[in-house]
């Protein structure tokens, strides 16, 4: 099948028989089909090559099919691709030993699940069953997953209005304001969810000291913090987790995306030992996932962490990351009635626009120009960029040079408009 036709063809049958809506944005901004992922690039059906940006919204930390990540899923498979359930797993034990030396302090247990909004379902469920309280205080412009229980805890109407009535008992606070969460946190809350950069926010980073404002709070009252590290996790920002910015751990800490070492699905919800003791000990079997902590995805979770650390992806996602950051701001300046802000942490930058709807038209002239980003799903101003950890210096001028000549080519085409 030529590429034509192959594109036609899967097009069609997205439109047939997965989200005929999606494949009509999804053509409108240019994306092809992907074939083949490697390093910090993907492939299309037409032998394109582009600098992978998105990164799976941070699932690709160590890049496309790191080879020692893929190298240790093959070899479970040779073992044992799924849990019977009813022995003990190996590979879970040793990832959640590894997971629980690596996380911030107190945070030594580990359920496995195989997505971030199922980590966060688990969270608000511990949360409440530890607590025996139903309040629950969230940030606007969060994203915590689209399931029914982590959609209630989802900053934007846009995503929730339809689907109400959720779970009740969610109040909303405006955020990296300590203040209004403070006064919010009280003896009949169960938890405060919140991330520590927000992502689909429009990456957004919090005042220094947030965190531990809620941290205290959450104390005051016997309350929980839920710390949701889905993308801000295992380097992304330049720490290994984001909460270590403000220097605070959670009672539960939600992972997913990079979690899988780029290579398996799979989430957790860390927690204390005082939380896991007040879920578990009454009922061994009171939070369970039949695929979750699977042998595959354990194992592409071990490999992808030490990955990490015998890399050293996290010190050079602060350095690239700055480096990045400095080089789109070099590239802003050149379009100040076009270029808001550009911020962020690690490599983790967002974008701002300072109007609306340019963001598509700027995916799409980069990805004219072999780059692949997106913009924040509540916040369409703002493009985001979570390229690999792994992403080189001369691959970050590739893509400062690409937004400068998509600028370029947007501010030419808004003209014509006018």
């Amino acid at each position: 099948m030529d590429a034509d036709a192959l594109y036609a063809d899967v097009v069609g049958k997205y439109s047939r028989h997965i989200n005929p809506y999606l494949a009509k944005l999804m053509s409108f901004a240019g994306f092809g089909v992907e074939m083949r992922g490697e390093g910090c690039y993907l492939y299309d059906h037409e032998g394109r090559r582009f600098l992978d940006c998105l990164g799976g919204y941070g699932t690709f930390s160590v890049g496309h099919r790191h080879p020692k990540v893929v190298e240790a899923v093959k070899g479970q498979l040779d073992d044992l691709a799924l849990s019977g359930k009813a022995f003990f797993s190996r590979p879970a034990a040793d990832l959640a030993e590894k997971l629980a030396q690596v996380a911030p302090e107190g945070l030594e247990y580990s359920f496995f699940c195989n997505s971030g909004t199922e980590a966060v379902e688990a969270a608000l469920k511990f949360a409440k069953g530890t607590t025996g309280r139903a309040k629950i205080v969230s940030t606007h412009g969060s994203y915590h997953g689209k399931t029914l229980g982590a959609l209630a805890t989802t900053g934007r109407e846009k995503y929730r209005k339809r689907f109400e009535p959720l779970m009740p008992g969610v109040e909303f606070v405006d955020y990296g304001d300590a203040e209004a969460a403070v006064n919010t946190i009280d003896d009949q809350t169960a938890c405060m969810i919140v991330e520590p950069i927000q992502g689909e926010g429009g990456i957004i980073v919090p005042p220094a000291g947030y965190l531990r404002a809620l941290r205290e709070a959450c104390d005051r009252h016997g309350a929980l913090l839920i710390i949701d590290e889905v993308q801000t996790g295992l380097g992304r920002t330049g720490r290994m987790f984001g909460c270590e910015h403000d220097g605070v751990s959670g009672d539960l800490m939600c992972l997913a995306k990079a979690v899988g070492g780029g290579v398996m699905p799979l989430g957790v919800t860390m927690g204390t030992q005082a939380v896991f003791e007040a879920i578990y000990e009454p009922n061994p079997l009171a939070h369970t996932s039949t695929f979750g902590g699977n042998p595959l995805a354990c194992a592409a979770g071990l490999a992808g962490l030490r990955v990490i650390e015998e890399e050293g992806l996290v010190a050079r996602s602060e350095q690239v990351g700055a480096l990045m950051a400095q080089g789109f701001r070099d590239v802003a300046a050149k379009y100040p009635d076009m270029i808001g802000e550009v911020r962020g942490k690690g490599l983790m930058i967002g974008l701002e626009f300072t109007m609306d709807e340019v963001g598509e038209l700027v995916v799409a002239q980069l990805l004219k120009r072999g780059v692949c980003v997106a913009y924040a799903l509540n916040n369409p101003r703002v493009l985001r960029f979570e390229p690999p950890l792994i992403i080189t210096e001369a691959q970050v001028q590739e893509a400062a040079e690409a937004l400068d000549g998509s600028l370029a080519e947007t501010t030419e085409l808004l003209a014509m408009l006018v």
